[in-house]
């Protein structure tokens, strides 16, 4: 994966506000200076220990798992929602790739609301927006209007990602970033298990309708917990909304090349884990598995891999290096895709076990990367990378559900294996632009010496 560096220029602020005080650094563990939040002094930054991190660290953490949990609700009921609808297998897939492609257009520009009104609230807008809109999901008449509001939670649920690493990046110890990072994915992954089990069981019994709303109401829990838990930002300091430089701010981490090397690492993972998990409960359902809903979403027990393997992300850089935790992270997704292959559940298992572990160490590594790197509007740095992985998500859903009805689960497997192809071509370049620019430093040091 490409290194981050601090030496990059800053980019343009979201308004025409005064533009930051010099940055503080701090040595990382790899040994490379990151940025403190501007402004603020180490005492004022959250890390392990101190007063705050825990209470933080599960706010957040509840957040994560009310996000993922409203955001695929449909995704392991999709053969029961095509059955009770009437509708095709892609027909159903967009109950979530309009939920996930909304997102991927909102996060931006409430990203930037979340610069003048601030990360905390407008997380708390966002949740509860999302709560009351899952609440009436299960009330849909059809599919139409099913997508609809799917599409409209979607959007709700944009102010929490790109605002919660904004948040993290300014009241966290650079130190301490990519661990705190960690729990926050670690609590998508959970959301996502719990959520898909809870569905696949209560679907059994009471049917999609049932299910959906128990999902709605485990949200309701989650963003009480999150408004009591989260403590007050220390280090926000709000800009006036412009979109002049709101634009300019999005040139700026655009034109950023390492930027834009993570924001498609993100979302060519997404695009392999969209298209795995949006298709697997129709595989399964299917000869020669045949499982029932209830067992179908037990599947999604493999999560709990995910939350060990982001929460670990931290570890994995400081043993191996960004790049080197990358390619970890490929090669264990490629692993388990090739082994989903066979026909047997003893292989699928450990399969679907690889893809979540790699996509989760994979996206934790990312998306903290893009924390680190931003000097300066870190909400729009972190909407940019959530709507390219969000877009990936909706992308690999919607191809995922096509290549499987037009050449059976090997053919999703063949569209995860050009992501991650993909993946591993931007990690090999960004390797070789990192050892030309650290050859020409030498070069210049010994022209001055």
């Amino acid at each position: 994966m490409p290194s981050v560096s601090t030496e990059a220029p800053a980019t343009p602020g979201a308004s025409a506000a005064p533009s930051a005080p010099e940055t503080s650094t701090h040595t990382s563990p790899a040994g490379k200076s990151a940025p403190s939040p501007a402004g603020t002094s180490a005492d004022s930054l959250l890390s392990p220990g101190r007063p705050g991190y825990r209470r933080m660290s599960f706010a957040l953490f509840a957040a994560g798992v009310a996000t993922f949990a409203l955001l695929y609700s449909t995704q392991a009921l999709l053969p029961a929602i095509s059955a009770g609808l009437g509708v095709t297998a892609s027909q159903a897939s967009w109950t979530v790739s309009a939920a996930t492609g909304a997102l991927a257009v909102f996060v931006l520009p409430l990203s930037a609301l979340s610069e003048r009104f601030g990360r905390r609230t407008l997380m708390t807008v966002s949740l509860a927006v999302a709560v009351a809109v899952g609440l009436l999901v299960p009330f849909a008449p059809d599919v139409e209007s099913l997508v609809a509001l799917r599409a409209v939670q979607g959007a709700a649920l944009a102010g929490l990602p790109a605002s919660a690493m904004a948040y993290l990046a300014e009241e966290v110890r650079p130190k301490a970033l990519v661990a705190a990072i960690g729990l926050f994915v670690a609590g998508n992954s959970v959301g996502g298990m719990s959520g898909r089990i809870l569905t696949g069981w209560v679907a059994q019994l009471w049917g999609w309708r049932a299910a959906l709303g128990a999902v709605g109401l485990m949200a309701v829990a989650c963003a009480v917990a999150f408004r009591i838990l989260l403590p007050k930002a220390r280090n926000f300091h709000p800009r006036s909304l412009s979109p002049a430089g709101l634009a300019r701010t999005v040139a700026g981490h655009l034109a950023d090349p390492l930027l834009r090397r993570l924001y498609a690492i993100g979302g060519l993972f997404m695009t392999v884990f969209g298209a795995v998990y949006t298709v697997i409960g129709y595989r399964l359902v299917e000869a020669p598995f045949s499982l029932p809903q209830g067992v179908i979403g037990s599947i999604f027990l493999v999560y709990l891999v995910g939350t060990v393997s982001s929460a670990a992300a931290g570890r994995l850089v400081a043993r191996l290096g960004r790049r080197g935790a990358l390619y970890l992270a490929v090669g264990t997704t490629t692993a388990g895709l090739l082994l989903s292959l066979a026909d047997a559940l003893a292989a699928v298992l450990p399969g679907l076990v690889l893809i979540t572990a790699g996509f989760f160490a994979g996206h934790a590594v990312a998306s903290s990367a893009v924390s680190r790197t931003a000097k300066t509007a870190r909400a729009q740095a972190s909407a940019l990378y959530q709507s390219s992985y969000y877009l990936g998500s909706s992308a690999g859903g919607t191809l995922g559900a096509i290549a499987f009805h037009a050449g059976g689960w090997a053919a999703t497997v063949a569209l995860g294996l050009v992501a991650v192809l993909g993946v591993v071509s931007i990690t090999l370049y960004g390797t070789r632009v990192a050892r030309a620019e650290r050859a020409a430093r030498g070069e210049q040091r010994l022209a001055l010496s």
